[in-house]
């Protein structure tokens, strides 16, 4: 099979695309037959090995796990004996997690450990290998940790990139206003996700306006509670998935001191079974149409280097997935 695969920390050009045996299905585990699999912002910090403390979870001289990737989006071709859940030819998609190896055409996916769901038949393989990523994560920061409630007023940063667009849909169908911040080509893309304001980055500074807002999710990780707590309600939270030492510190001291909230976390380290439960409460927006994964770029797993390195302009719209080819079921295994 291809794969996509690291060996060393670095720029896009230190993956390459090899090939590797399909893997058989061990205890608990479904092989699947990939067609989609996302590439993410999170992928070029693993990629890269930064910010160098996230070395302790993915290794500290080079990948611990060199196949990429951790969204997927395909078929069951094999199942161990194990495995009642699944069946062969069950469309599925899910997250490997920090198992990573998604960026393949074939991921053996433990049912117990990472996240493997049916695939609702409204979905297509690009959206549902997206989920994990934009939608999952936002529903995350917005509702478990923001503890969103209605009419209240949101504020993202980096609202037309995948985590964005999931987060105004996500803080929308939940009651709450919303202000989107990005720049200003991408005003009428963030407004029909549903934001009600949009600042231009490039224009405005929302830290200098006199508004406030109970909640500021920082989906890319560009600005930091001290800058924004001014703009924050007296017990207003801001969030981010993006990590580094400000974050840190912040959040270890707002625990103890001040009803302001400063909030960083991993989703891919929640416990499985708290993931398939914020699904639980994702899809039916998703199949409803509520919800939209917006895609952005399609490549083939022979331009893993240019999907990287366009992630990488910071000019990225929603998601980014690799498609592989899709044969017959019965010429896979």
């Amino acid at each position: 099979m291809k794969a996509v695969y690291c060996t060393r920390y670095g720029q896009p050009e230190v993956l390459q695309v090899v090939e590797k045996n399909i893997p058989t299905p061990q205890q608990d585990e479904v092989l699947v037959r990939n067609y989609a699999a996302s590439i993410t912002r999170a992928d070029t910090f693993m990629r890269q090995g930064t910010p160098k403390i996230a070395r302790l979870f993915v290794g500290l001289q080079k990948p611990q796990h060199p196949i990429t990737g951790t969204g997927f989006a395909g078929q069951v071709v094999r199942t161990h004996p194990s495995v009642t859940a699944f069946q062969t030819g069950d469309r599925v998609y899910g997250e490997t997690l920090l198992h990573f190896g998604a960026n393949a055409e074939y991921v053996a996916v433990n049912t117990k450990t990472e996240v493997i769901r049916p695939l609702p038949t409204e979905l297509n393989y690009s959206e549902a290998a997206a989920v994990c990523d934009g939608a999952l994560t936002s529903f995350n920061f917005l509702i478990h940790l923001g503890q969103l409630k209605p009419e209240q007023k949101v504020l993202i940063i980096g609202a037309s990139g995948a985590l964005g667009m999931a987060a105004i849909q996500i803080a929308k169908i939940n009651g709450a206003e919303v202000t989107a911040v990005c720049s200003g080509a991408n005003a009428e893309l963030v407004k029909k996700q549903g934001a009600d304001y949009v600042i231009d980055y490039k224009k405005e500074d929302f830290t200098q306006k006199a508004k406030s807002y109970d909640l500021i999710y920082d989906a890319v990780g560009v600005s930091s509670f001290s800058k924004t707590k001014k703009v924050l309600t007296p017990e207003g939270r801001y969030l981010t998935p993006v990590i580094n030492l400000s974050i840190l510190c912040c959040s270890l001291g707002t625990r103890l001191f001040g009803k302001q909230k400063a909030i960083f976390a991993a989703t891919g380290l929640t416990p499985v079974d708290q993931l398939q439960a914020f699904l639980d409460q994702i899809e039916p927006w998703l199949v409803a149409r509520k919800l939209s994964i917006f895609i952005d770029q399609e490549y083939p797993i022979e331009q893993i280097v240019e999907a990287h390195q366009y992630l990488e302009t910071g000019r990225k719209k929603g998601n980014i997935v690799i498609k592989f080819p899709d044969p017959r079921l019965q010429e896979v295994i």
